[in-house]
């Protein structure tokens, strides 16, 4: 009955503590089991729809999106945003490139490319008027 207790005493201790512990570290628990950026780009665009999951876009995108951002985002070992190149910007939505931007950053630590040691990869975000968006790895396709 002691161990009982002991070990209910114990996991409440550990869920109080990872509950006590910031978004941001709680975020720095999760890996990617990625061997290469191609396959690491399907984890971190599945992080970025889980962090703003009432900003994605549902279903098919209309013919005309209002902006697409292509950028490549550098990651260190730990996920940490390193760098972050816009490629390919909305000149007529200026607000959308730091929109996007802030969105990366705020999302970071991403999961950590553990067996890759950091990751460099490639991703375009396609934006609707209201700011929802899609990531082209995750796109449902236009109509």
């Amino acid at each position: 009955m002691k161990h009982r207790a002991l070990a209910l005493t114990c996991l409440l201790s550990a869920l109080w503590f990872t509950a006590m512990l910031p978004a941001q570290a709680q975020a720095a628990q999760k890996v990617s089991m990625a061997t290469s950026a191609k396959a690491y780009k399907v984890d971190a665009a599945r992080h970025v729809y889980a962090a703003y999951a009432n900003r994605i876009y549902k279903g098919k995108l209309p013919p005309l999106v209002h902006a697409i951002v292509v950028l490549e985002v550098e990651l260190d070992a730990q996920g940490e945003v390193k760098d972050i190149q816009m490629i390919r910007v909305p000149t007529h939505a200026p607000d959308v490139t730091a929109e996007v931007r802030k969105l990366i950053q705020q999302a970071s630590p991403m999961p950590a490319p553990t067996r890759l040691g950091g990751v460099k990869f490639t991703e375009v975000w396609l934006v609707d008027k209201s700011g929802r968006f899609q990531l082209d790895t995750l796109t449902e396709g236009q109509r």
